[in-house]
């Protein structure tokens, strides 16, 4: 756990809007991916800043118990050419807590966040996100940057 500030960016995805009960959220999330990589989103974003991708948790309803929307995409240095079928997103600046969850495959990223959820983090609830780069696609030690927004 690392307190860092981010700088906006922006994002361009896919999204599906969904919440943590009853499983629903995984459910929704694994679909999410399975449509990214089945559609070839990341090749659909061609002024991308690389090939890192990012699942983004934003517009929250209250908070991680309330709906919320999940993004899947990619960095890119503009919102000026954004594909049919993407959606655009901004993230402001702010201050994040930074976690790495280690071994992506076997849920580690999905009990880091339930870690999360029972700390006494003083969040935002406005904007969250995942970074799979290079390091998540390692097999022998996977690591997925988490950040969560606080105050």
């Amino acid at each position: 756990m690392h307190k860092t500030h981010i700088k906006g960016f922006f994002l361009l995805g896919i999204s599906v809007r969904t919440i943590n009960q009853n499983g629903q959220a995984e459910k929704d999330i694994d679909e999410l991916w399975c449509r990214f990589m089945d559609d070839n989103i990341l090749l659909q974003i061609a002024d991308r800043i690389s090939d890192e991708v990012y699942c983004v948790y934003t517009d929250y309803e209250t908070d991680h118990s309330g709906y919320y929307t999940a993004v899947l995409g990619c960095r890119v240095n503009s919102l000026d050419n954004i594909p049919v079928g993407l959606i655009s997103l901004t993230i402001a600046p702010g201050t994040y807590t930074r976690y790495t969850a280690k071994s992506w495959v076997s849920g580690r990223v999905a009990q880091t966040w339930q870690h999360i959820w029972n700390s006494n983090l003083n969040r935002r609830f406005s904007t969250d996100f995942d970074v799979y780069g290079v390091k998540a696609q390692n097999p022998e030690d996977t690591r997925v940057e988490i950040y969560v927004g606080i105050k």
